[in-house]
């Protein structure tokens, strides 16, 4: 096999990677969307639950129900704040159950819950409350290029890695391409996606617990040494390898876990819970 096509292949294999991880870490985040089915008046009803949504405009939470005798409630609080619970009657809007959960100030959350009825009978679509974060809009020239350099990093950090494992002879320039892609997209970008989002640039390590800010710095530093190691003897491939290795530990975390969440009560943003 010649070198043009094991790099090829190197790189194909990188790409299918960095997809696999990117999926994986989209699907098992906190802001997916709640989904299932429960059966009412012999209907399949099948439902989506947002955990995310903007905070300039009220948060819908629609059912789909084509029977016109079934009706609907959801039920909803400020999470981790002592008040009553709320209940709003959802609307029928064709074949679909409406209503609108109020918007919260960036990092604001609330649990809620969805009752269905018809002839006496009431089915909740969940156990567990579902919680909704909401968040600002982030602009695109800001959003797009941090999208676009961290999947970059990610798929030079492997192709870094795989260059490393077999001893090629770019893993210098890869591995600087990969640092900088990551300081960009992390390092620069990411802070000011946090701040149109949640009112803050930074909420990890020293200042606050935010697990998306940590693990991006963790994996930062891991490719900042690598760099160092690297350019001062190419034969310490071993730190790309480490460093590949640790930045696809940081996207096996589903994203957004422990992030920003408002405190009501002092309007500060803290590392949340859920």
């Amino acid at each position: 096999m010649s070198q043009l096509t094991k790099s090829i292949l190197f790189w194909i294999i990188s790409f299918l990677l960095m997809g696999s991880l990117a999926v994986y870490q989209r699907l098992t985040g906190p802001t997916h969307p709640t989904r299932g089915s429960v059966t009412l008046a012999g209907e399949t009803i099948k439902f989506k639950l947002l955990r995310s949504h903007e905070t300039d405009t009220d948060a819908p939470v629609k059912i789909e129900v084509t029977n016109p005798g079934v009706t609907g409630n959801v039920i909803f609080k400020r999470l981790k704040v002592e008040e009553d619970w709320v209940t709003i009657a959802m609307v029928r809007e064709g074949d679909e159950l409406v209503a609108y959960l109020p918007a919260q100030p960036p990092a604001g959350k609330l649990e809620y819950f969805v009752e269905l009825s018809n002839q006496g009978q009431t089915v909740q679509l969940v156990k567990d409350a579902v919680v909704i974060r909401y968040k600002g809009r982030v602009p695109p020239f800001i959003l797009i290029p941090h999208i676009f350099f961290m999947f970059f990093a990610m798929l030079f950090s492997l192709r870094t890695g795989i260059e490393a494992f077999v001893k090629g002879p770019y893993l210098l320039k890869y591995t600087i391409l990969t640092t900088i892609f990551l300081i960009i997209g992390g390092g620069m970008l990411g802070p000011v996606v946090q701040k149109y989002a949640f009112g803050a640039y930074w909420t990890g390590w020293p200042f606050g617990h935010d697990l998306t800010d940590n693990k991006t710095l963790i994996a930062l530093l891991g490719w900042v040494i690598a760099w160092n190691r690297i350019r001062k003897n190419p034969a310490n491939r071993g730190w790309a390898i480490a460093a590949a290795i640790i930045l696809i530990a940081v996207y096996l975390i589903p994203h957004s876990v422990l992030g920003s969440e408002l405190d009501y009560g002092n309007g500060q943003v803290i590392t949340g819970k859920r």
